[in-house]
């Protein structure tokens, strides 16, 4: 009985301190959002009044916030698409071959998370900057791809080590090649993992600072910039709405994410009870 209590004690402390942190992280998030609505000038919580007035100013004529939005988009979809290459084929290589030194293969595709991020923005900086580079959303969007790629790479590493390899075991002992294996097996079980990586991946450029700081330029203002240009130079009460407009957008995000993993989950099990039911068909034409 004191066991008991003592694990339920335990159990309620737990919770508590949870509850605690969970409220402090979420609190600065509940501030912008709420702050967002205030009809002062000066961004003041808590709003004395309410109004939609920040929201509407994003979009009135001769705002900068659309250019910046529409051009910070083009960029994050550019960069998700060069990390899912990246990712797809470091996470299948260091997953299905016997890749030589594949510990320094991986440390090399995850060293831009350890390494400060000014430091990556500098060097890409020394980088385009003598190939008259510089405020190209095309350049800007590699800068990014070396921060989100390995994000892709790490959600496919794990994507792909949860494929049961029976599956494709099965169908190269049926002659299947390895693109066919690729294409009907591998793919569309990693379908979820690859979205996911998609999802992040263009969270992480579309919401980068320094990088595009270093390499944009006069005409070419991404939305991270535009944000911290109007804090230094001006008081913009519109910063609040854009922060909250982010704030959803990485919630939905994420909500998405956990969607089409839950859509995903049952695809590898409806496979594998396929192969439990059926067999393996070995040279001999019988089922194993």
């Amino acid at each position: 009985m004191m066991e008991l209590r003592k694990i339920l004690a335990g159990r309620i402390v737990l919770t508590a301190v949870a509850t605690v942190i969970l409220l402090f992280v979420a609190l600065p998030i509940v501030v912008i959002l709420v702050t967002s609505f205030s009809n002062n000038a000066f961004a003041a919580f808590p709003p004395e009044a309410w109004t939609l007035n920040w929201y509407k100013a994003l979009f009135a004529d001769g705002s900068k916030w659309p250019a910046a939005l529409s051009l910070s988009a083009l960029i994050a979809a550019l960069s998700t698409v060069f990390s899912l290459i990246i990712g797809v084929t470091a996470a299948t290589a260091l997953t299905r071959s016997e890749l030589p030194l594949r510990s320094a293969v991986f440390a090399l595709v995850l060293g831009p998370l350890v390494i400060p991020q000014i430091v990556t923005a500098l060097g890409l900086f020394l980088l385009f900057e003598p190939a008259a580079m510089l405020g190209s959303p095309i350049a800007i969007a590699l800068g990014h791809t070396v921060l989100a790629s390995p994000i892709a790479v790490l959600i496919l590493i794990a994507t792909l080590r949860g494929i049961d390899e029976r599956l494709e075991d099965a169908a190269a002992s049926m002659g299947a090649g390895r693109l066919t294996i690729a294409r009907r097996i591998t793919f569309p079980l990693a379908a979820p993992g690859m979205i996911a990586a998609a999802i992040f991946s263009f969270i992480t450029s579309f919401d980068e600072f320094y990088i595009s700081q270093f390499l944009s330029s006069v005409d070419t203002v991404t939305l991270p910039v535009q944000v911290y240009n109007s804090l230094t130079f001006e008081i913009d009460p519109s910063v609040t709405a854009v922060s909250a407009i982010l704030i959803a957008i990485a919630i939905l995000a994420l909500g998405l994410v956990a969607l089409v993993r839950w859509l995903g989950s049952g695809r590898q099990d409806s496979l594998l009870s396929v192969e439990n039911t059926v067999g393996v068909a070995n040279p001999g034409g019988e089922a194993v």
